[in-house]
């Protein structure tokens, strides 16, 4: 009898068996599980560079953009170095895929992580997954339109009258994009506060208890992150004190429904092995 030949299986896909296999919920070897962490590598690295070849060619328009907010208010930019200005253009590039491709990023450790997880622990990482993102995206969008041009206000008028700003573009976009950054962080809050609630870990209790301490702290974290006058510093605590409130809130509903969930399985532990009748008869 004629044997079949059989056709090598390419060394970037998993095998058909692996395949089959993780489809039951059994496991994969951990080849399989390094081919496809590869992939999905590749896919994020590609996609990545794609979009910064595109944001290249705006990158000058995103520079102007940003450079905007610090004209409006009297700023004079310039470059002290003859590479620096065409440096930044490749890191607002850079910076600008990064904030595309993030969906996209996240969505690739999610679907490697997904088997290894329950059906709850799924729903619940890609929850928090996408409110971190939103999240994310208003606190930028907070420090664009409320936060960065007072502060730059406030820091042009405190300077002499008979000195010129000269802001090199370098120190300049460095300034915006770590407040950026700063803000997004600052509003994941209540996506944090919800993952650890839906973890069991933090309970509404431990927040209310703390709240005095945590307002104390708001402050100082505003003080140290805005200009020093109490108006701006007012502005960027007041938001994070109602992002506390908010993560309170969230974390009582969570916490509500955690320990629901939790007295439900008690219970239909209970009637499967017939505790309750057991229980009945002693009495």
């Amino acid at each position: 009898m004629a044997r079949k030949k059989q056709v090598p299986v390419p060394a970037g896909e998993p095998t058909e068996a692996e395949l089959k296999e993780a489809k039951k919920g059994g496991s994969m070897p951990l080849t399989g599980h390094l081919r496809e962490l590869r992939n999905r590598i590749v896919v994020c690295v590609l996609v990545l560079f794609g979009s910064f070849v595109v944001f290249v060619a705006f990158a000058e328009k995103l520079v102007k953009i940003l450079t905007d907010m610090g004209t409006a208010n009297g700023y004079q930019f310039v470059f002290i170095a003859p590479q620096e200005l065409i440096l930044q253009y490749f890191r607002v590039a850079f910076t600008a895929s990064i904030c595309v491709c993030l969906p996209l990023i996240l969505y690739q450790i999610w679907a490697f992580a997904r088997p290894g997880m329950t059906k709850s622990e799924d729903r619940a990482v890609l929850l928090s997954l996408i409110f971190g993102l939103g999240c994310f995206v208003v606190g930028v969008l907070f420090a664009y339109k409320v936060t960065i041009p007072i502060m730059l206000f406030f820091l042009i008028n405190v300077g002499s009258k008979y000195i010129v700003a000269s802001i090199s573009v370098e120190s300049y976009i460095s300034f915006v994009l770590s407040v950026f950054v700063i803000f997004g962080c600052v509003f994941e809050m209540p996506m944090i506060t919800s993952l650890l609630a839906r973890l069991g870990i933090l309970k509404p209790e431990i927040m209310k208890k703390a709240r005095k301490y945590a307002i104390v702290l708001i402050f100082l974290v505003a003080a140290i992150i805005t200009p020093p006058d109490i108006f701006s510093q007012i502005l960027v605590a007041l938001p994070m004190i109602l992002l506390y409130q908010i993560s309170l809130l969230l974390v009582g509903v969570i916490s509500k429904r955690v320990e629901a969930a939790k007295k439900k399985k008690e219970a239909e532990f209970d009637a499967e092995f017939g505790l309750d009748d057991d229980e009945d008869e002693d009495d």
